[in-house]
């Protein structure tokens, strides 16, 4: 069980964007834009309410780790952006940081088990995920909890990144 895990709500806007913005600073070139690159974390509580380029509900969820001061310790975020010909749902991690203060815990791989079963209880048969190609150590992650690595895209933010894709049978 992971302690304080709940489900993001608007008020964790701005923890969020700290959140995000320390574990960016790790990285040489790496900055955070709410306003352009982040519009999810303006309104994290409704995360369940964004839609596809096709109009469809993407669902999932947004969760958060209260550390013992109420603050955003982690988060992370899964929702399903399209559906395989069979018509099983496709799941995507997203927003997968936690801070400096509470890493070397297994926390990460914690949280990223969990979205797992959430995705498998929706009927979901595969996890997909990008992730910038600086993020070596969350790269390790992934591979580790069986992840496979392919191929790259442009992501066209401010830091200019480009993403490795990982994608993982459930």
């Amino acid at each position: 069980m992971i302690p304080h895990l709940r489900p993001a709500i608007d008020a964790d806007a701005q923890d969020l964007f700290g959140l995000l913005t320390l574990c960016f600073a790790e990285y040489p070139g790496c900055y955070t834009d709410p306003h352009d690159d982040l519009p999810d974390l303006v309104k994290p509580g409704h995360w369940k309410e964004r839609r596809g380029v096709d109009g469809r509900l993407l669902g999932g969820e947004f969760l958060v780790v209260e550390d013992e001061r109420g603050r955003v310790a982690a988060c992370i975020a899964l929702d399903f952006p399209r559906v395989e010909p069979g018509g099983a749902p496709v799941a995507e991690l997203h927003r997968l940081y936690v801070r400096p203060d509470h890493r070397g815990r297994g926390l990460a791989a914690q949280l990223v088990r969990r979205v797992e079963a959430m995705a498998r209880e929706v009927g979901a048969a595969r996890m997909e995920l990008w992730s910038d190609t600086r993020f070596e150590t969350a790269h390790r992650l992934y591979e580790r909890l069986g992840y496979a690595r392919g191929g790259t895209r442009p992501l066209g933010d401010i830091s200019q990144s480009i993403e490795f894709f990982f994608d993982k049978a459930l």
